[in-house]
């Protein structure tokens, strides 16, 4: 009886799902580079134990952030607005929407939000515990 009701039930299990659509997953590559926007190499991964952060930063517009550095690797995608990051080379990269950044680490720059509207990215670091996420350069 019991071999009867688990191939009933397994024949119905198997109807069912060729009867229905199944939706298929589908999966984008948005970057993948061992190297940062201006062409640096990517450093790598420091000794230690390990820590993730993920940021979403919004940033006003006619705003310019400070000089600052990344002593871990980061990435980001921007979600709205638009944003223009400078390194100290004067190397630019000019970001809108959907855009993504695979940032400079160890490299002074900083980024300007000139639009109208406020610039939202959210950003992921890749560190230890024991290294801040961003230094703040002193003039």
């Amino acid at each position: 009886m019991n071999r009867i009701l688990f191939l009933l039930s397994l024949v119905i299990v198997l109807t069912s799902c060729r009867t229905s659509k199944i939706k298929e997953i589908q999966v984008v590559k948005l970057a993948e580079t061992t190297k940062s926007w201006n062409g640096d190499k990517l450093p790598n991964y420091p000794e230690g134990n390990p820590k993730i952060t993920v940021l979403k930063i919004t940033i006003p517009p006619k705003t310019k952030l400070h000089k600052h550095y990344h002593p871990v690797i980061n990435s980001g995608i921007l979600l709205k607005g638009a944003l223009t990051v400078i390194d100290k080379d004067n190397n630019v990269l000019k970001l809108k929407a959907g855009d993504i950044i695979v940032e400079l680490v160890n490299k002074v720059h900083y980024g300007i939000n000139e639009g109208n509207k406020p610039a939202e990215i959210v950003v992921f670091y890749s560190g230890t515990e024991d290294l801040p996420i961003t230094v703040i350069e002193k003039d």
